[in-house]
């Protein structure tokens, strides 16, 4: 796991541990089947079990972890079913949004979206799996900030946990070139002003997952389910 978070006892602890733990399930460095103790991370961190509990609460209601009767918390399997959901999604979602942006993006938009990408280059060259995908995350959502719709994207957000699981399995386990590249076309549909272009652009890049995932099930059966 990244390093044991700074705990700010200023604020309120659940959040501060809920995102910690939920960052290291999505990036599959607490991965599924592993037993999470209430004890331990708080000990850890220097706080109560209760907030630990609390934080434990919230990962189960996500779906990412699951309580076992008499055996304790554990990270849940990554949802099949959950993925594919929140990529139909995305897509309906995502797609729209950039065909609104191409009739009105400007060359600021434009701009920023290329340093995103630049930035995105970087990750990739010092292979550097986590910040990618944090990056390729920042890209859609100024997308959705552009395209004056911010909210849409905190509730993209909320649906995606599972997905973000098996995206940095697949970022791992492929070429992210491709996605850099699917990412620069969705860019060059909004500077040709063309809305059926920069909406195919986003639609082939959403796909892209579909065609990694069987792949990685194949090879990792054990931590996924229907």
């Amino acid at each position: 796991m990244q390093a044991d978070p700074s705990i700010d006892f200023t604020q309120p602890t659940v959040p501060q541990l809920h995102e910690w733990l939920r960052g290291a399930i999505i990036r599959g460095e607490l991965p599924p089947a592993a037993r999470l103790s209430e004890t331990e991370i708080g000990n850890r961190l220097g706080v109560s079990r209760q907030p630990v509990r609390e934080a434990f609460i919230r990962l189960t209601a996500e779906g990412l972890t699951e309580v076992r009767p008499q055996r304790g918390t554990y990270v849940s399997p990554i949802s099949l079913s959950a993925v594919l959901s929140a990529r139909l999604i995305r897509e309906a979602v995502e797609s729209d949004l950039v065909r609104m942006l191409a009739g009105t993006a400007d060359d600021a938009l434009l701009d920023r979206l290329d340093a995103e990408i630049d930035q995105q280059r970087a990750a990739v060259a010092r292979q550097d799996v986590a910040g990618f995908v944090a990056l390729d995350d920042r890209f859609h959502r100024l997308l959705a900030e552009a395209a004056g719709h911010e909210a849409v994207w905190q509730v993209l957000e909320g649906l995606k946990s599972q997905m973000n699981r098996l995206r940095h399995i697949s970022a791992r386990a492929f070429d992210t070139g491709k996605l850099i590249a699917q990412h620069q076309a969705i860019v060059q549909g909004l500077r040709a002003r063309d809305p059926a272009q920069a909406e195919a652009a986003m639609r082939r890049h959403l796909r892209e997952l579909l065609i990694d995932m069987p792949e990685i099930t194949s090879a990792h059966p054990e931590i996924f389910a229907p």
